[in-house]
């Protein structure tokens, strides 16, 4: 099967699944019911992306929390998106796990002029062990399933956490890793708590 192929295949089948079985839900600005906000992790059933909730992401080598509501991205895709990376659990504690699959997230990091706060609007992307990255041992895979086949989710590379963007994109450069993007209608809107 070609490479093309092989991420068509993807993407066609895990896209719309992953987002929604990791409780990302199309987001805008935290919203909270009478419960609290709930980790989106804890959501299941008729309450994914119908009620707010949080995930913690990493920014930078750090984890900070992230949170999303119940509304929908309406807007047009925009031109310009921050990546939102999927990838193996980079710590004993994954950020992601049951309903969907055991994963951790990686953002940009937060802008520190703005007191550490932030909303931004990402395309998701899966990172994966390439074969080259698996052939050499450079890539550590966890073969896990977002909804489909199992995929070789991006653990360490070199040794090393994927818990930053420049970690992940120094990866990708080396050819150690692939990063699947998950296509215009997957945009996540999110806000940063700062530090």
């Amino acid at each position: 099967m070609t490479t093309t192929r092989i991420q068509t295949t993807i993407r066609l089948s895990i896209a719309t699944m992953a987002l929604a079985a990791a409780g990302l839900g199309f987001a805008a600005a935290p919203a909270a019911d009478a419960a609290g906000l709930r980790n989106c992790v804890d959501l299941t059933g008729a309450a994914l992306g119908q009620v707010g909730c949080y995930e913690d992401v990493w920014a930078d080598g750090v984890q900070v929390r992230m949170t999303f509501s119940n509304q929908g991205f309406k807007g047009a895709t925009p031109k310009e998106l921050d990546r939102f990376y999927v990838m193996a659990p980079q710590t004993e504690t994954p950020q992601g796990y049951a309903p969907s699959f055991l994963h951790d997230h990686v953002v940009s990091d937060v802008p520190a002029g703005n007191g550490g706060s932030y909303s931004t609007k990402l395309a998701g992307f899966f990172v994966l062990c390439s074969g080259q990255g698996i052939a050499t041992g450079a890539c550590v895979p966890l073969w896990t399933s977002p909804g489909g086949p199992p995929l070789p989710f991006a653990q360490t590379v070199v040794g090393g956490p994927l818990t930053s963007e420049e970690a992940i994109e120094a990866a990708a450069a080396a050819g150690n890793v692939a990063l699947v993007d998950l296509g215009p209608g997957a945009v996540i809107v999110g806000t940063i708590s700062g530090r």
